[in-house]
């Protein structure tokens, strides 16, 4: 049995607009319009998925899927992981099986997403409360360097962590105590890159 892996890289990025220009003159074409995601992440009370690295997430954007993502592995300079998702009828009630279960929510982040493909490669552009990114998935990590060359991203500038890693590293460095990653939270706040611990990748 083949096991779906996901293999991505992630940029922050100062111009999406601009990205999204370079996407399209390359002849990408948009398979997800611009839209809405509330994201649960859930674990055990012993937080034993957060110990092993993995991540069980429910996410609701114009469908309703459940995620798991196993640990984190490099492929020639960015993350490969199992990661196993599929649709569900009823966010609601999915929330409720995963709590019968012991598992309860421990984390919630909100995005904007429009998703492209280009030739066989997905290419997310997200705003989040802190700041805008590029992600590429690909069949490997050299096709995925291929794209990031083919946007001029900065290769060395890729984040080698998720959103919440970045959330959390955001808060160790400047002290925010903020629960969520939530754009009501994040209004008249101006996070720097450095404050994430990136750099600007499109600035080349």
């Amino acid at each position: 049995m083949n096991i779906p892996q996901e293999i991505e890289g992630k940029w922050l990025v100062r111009d999406l607009k601009k990205l999204e220009a370079r996407l399209l003159a390359l002849g990408a074409f948009c398979v997800q319009e611009r839209c809405f995601e509330n994201n649960l992440r859930f674990d055990t009370p012993d937080k034993r998925l957060t110990k092993n690295l993995n991540v069980l997430r429910l996410r609701a954007d114009d469908d309703y899927r459940l995620t798991f993502k196993g640990n984190v592995d490099l492929d020639d300079g960015v993350g490969r992981r199992t990661e196993i998702e599929f649709s569900i009828s009823d966010f609601d009630l999915a929330k409720q099986f995963l709590e019968a279960l012991d598992f309860s929510v421990v984390f919630r982040y909100e995005k904007y997403r429009s998703t492209y493909m280009l030739g066989s490669n997905h290419v997310m552009l997200d705003e989040m409360p802190y700041g805008d990114f590029i992600e590429i998935e690909g069949s490997s990590g050299e096709a995925v360097r291929v794209v990031s060359d083919q946007l001029k991203l900065d290769w060395d500038a890729r984040a080698m962590t998720s959103y919440a890693g970045l959330f959390s590293i955001y808060q160790n460095n400047t002290g925010q105590t903020m629960q969520e990653l939530a754009f009501d939270d994040f209004v008249g706040i101006t996070v720097a890159p450095q404050e994430l611990g990136l750099r600007i990748a499109d600035d080349v």
